[in-house]
């Protein structure tokens, strides 16, 4: 960005007579006095130090350089034009962004979000699937899905789902290999690690298992893709039941045990302070809190 740009009025002024080739037409167009149009020309001739116009008696004409300067210039007026359209048209639906991590909106959001549009239609939401720096909420965001303790500072945060942690794996690796019958019997298969090998160690103390290795297993960055390892029969991930929920209704993967322990993290939704009281943001805060209601 040059730190001198010509005064907006004088460009405003130059577009039109350029476009109707007449200060008389462009002074009506922007309801000022051919004088003042006269003087706006001449003004960003001297700020630019190049002629834009041939003045005749009864005809005006572009200058090479006023003819390339006028191109230039439609096109730019034309996006602003479009821009200022397209950020009227997003605040008469009430647009608004929704930041999770990816394995949530994948296997739990990206399911349902047809039916927020049914019930909103005039809201226009925009996911985006990223990992999110806890406490730090982008301008962009207006809403987010943080999974933690709910303690941010400065933000507004309401408790969305708690995270109940249980085994899950294909039924087709309890087909073709060894049996899952008790607790024990993990230690004949591949454990499927989340982001560190500790949600493992932990669930298997709860229950006081042992002569489990923990070490061993691969270790996927998000749980989408640990649930998908698990589902073409890779190994046994440890995930909760509600995200993993599609997997589970449609089969490919099964809960062999019925114990589960309560994860210390959970999602939340969180949004600025400022923002709380929002509109539309209420609404997808409403909606979203119905939508685990429907489904615990």
């Amino acid at each position: 960005m040059p730190k001198r740009l010509p005064p907006l009025n004088a460009l405003k002024a130059f577009e039109s007579a350029a476009r109707h080739l007449s200060f008389t037409k462009a002074a009506d167009e922007l309801f000022v006095t051919q004088a003042a149009v006269s003087h706006q020309i001449k003004s960003l001739e001297s700020f630019l130090s190049t002629k834009l116009f041939h003045r005749k008696n009864r005809s005006l004409l572009l200058t090479e350089e006023g003819q390339a300067y006028f191109q230039d210039l439609r096109d730019i007026f034309s996006q602003v034009h479009e821009a200022t359209e397209r950020l009227l048209a997003m605040g008469s639906k009430g647009a608004i962004t929704v930041a999770t991590p990816p394995s949530f909106a994948s296997q739990w959001l990206v399911p349902k979000i047809y039916q927020f549009s049914s019930e909103y239609s005039d809201i226009d939401v925009r996911i985006k699937a990223v990992d999110l720096d806890e406490g730090f909420l982008d301008d962009s965001v207006d809403i987010a899905v943080y999974y933690g303790r709910g303690n941010w500072q400065g933000l507004h945060s309401t408790k969305l789902l708690a995270e109940y942690l249980t085994p899950m794996c294909s039924p087709l690796l309890l087909q073709r290999g060894k049996p899952l019958r008790s607790l024990s019997d993990l230690s004949h298969h591949t454990l499927l690690h989340d982001n560190t090998r500790s949600a493992w160690k932990n669930w298997l103390q709860a229950f006081s298992v042992r002569g489990v290795n923990v070490n061993q297993g691969p270790i996927f960055s998000h749980t989408m893709l640990v649930l998908q390892a698990a589902a073409i029969g890779q190994g046994i991930a440890l995930s909760d039941t509600v995200l993993a929920k599609p997997d589970i209704d449609s089969g490919r993967l099964i809960c062999p045990f019925s114990e589960k322990i309560e994860s210390k993290l959970s999602y939340y939704l969180v949004c600025r302070e400022s923002q709380a009281d929002n509109s539309k943001i209420q609404a997808f805060r409403e909606w979203m809190l119905a939508q685990v209601e429907q489904t615990m």
